[in-house]
């Protein structure tokens, strides 16, 4: 059985990671269901090791989700409630999985390094959906990408920390030019109105929307997007080199 206590984490730790996607017009988390009987519905968490850097331990926690390396990621808040513990979930977990937890002595060996106070270091990351395919691990059962405004009820504090995610990336949404890493390389200039408009919760007026991002300067403006009707075809965009994260 695995006994994080005897892995050379950090205790009382951990790292939880909302990752961002966006897809038909809909801002989505990805969430894990954990391979365990019951309905534990979990973010993409870790622990971090002795010698190794929180941010390098975040990254390495979401690459090993997204199976991918090239990600967006920014820490946005640490979440040190003196009575925030994995008591309740533990406990819960035991009880609907007794045929996993047969050895009393041993679960308790095992877990008793979990029912400590938790202080965990959040982080957020961007992905464009479509690039990405989760791998499968023995952790999680399965993964699926949810509705930001459709959530699932996740296991300890995990909502909250999404919604904390979900006001850091919208503070940070023009100073960072964070969102176009949810878009594909190239994006018509609707898209990227439909993204905000998706992230802030709230509809933008076309030309003034327009004028505010191409004021920016920090996109190019490519070819005409292939429709079939070139005369009102959208023009393509990309963000320019200097400007990527």
């Amino acid at each position: 059985m695995f006994n994080p206590s005897q892995q050379g984490y950090i205790p009382q730790i951990s790292i939880d990671c909302v990752i961002f996607g966006y897809q038909n017009k809909q801002l989505q988390v990805l969430v894990s269901k954990l391979n365990l009987e019951g309905n534990f519905m979990s973010l993409a968490g870790g622990f971090i090791h002795q010698n190794e850097d929180v941010d390098t331990a975040a990254y390495r926690i979401v690459q090993q989700r997204m199976g991918i390396s090239e990600i967006y990621l920014d820490q946005f808040y640490v979440f040190g409630k003196a009575s925030r513990n994995n008591i309740g979930f533990i406990e819960k977990v035991m009880e609907l999985n007794t045929s996993t937890f047969q050895s009393k002595s041993e679960t308790i060996q095992t877990y008793d390094w979990f029912n400590n106070r938790f202080i965990s270091i959040g982080y957020y990351a961007l992905v464009d959906i479509s690039s990405v395919l989760p791998p499968k691990d023995n952790a999680n059962q399965q993964t699926g990408w949810y509705n930001i405004k459709n959530m699932p009820e996740l296991i300890m504090d995990h909502n909250d920390i999404v919604s904390k995610a979900l006001e850091s990336l919208r503070q940070n949404l023009d100073q960072k030019l964070i969102a176009f890493n949810l878009l594909p390389e190239t994006f018509t200039m609707k898209e990227v109105q439909e993204l905000y408009e998706a992230i802030l919760d709230r509809p933008f007026a076309r030309n003034n929307f327009q004028k505010k991002i191409l004021d920016l300067g920090v996109l190019q403006r490519l070819e005409k997007k292939f429709t079939g009707a070139a005369n009102k075809a959208p023009y393509l965009y990309r963000l320019k080199k200097d400007n990527t994260n």
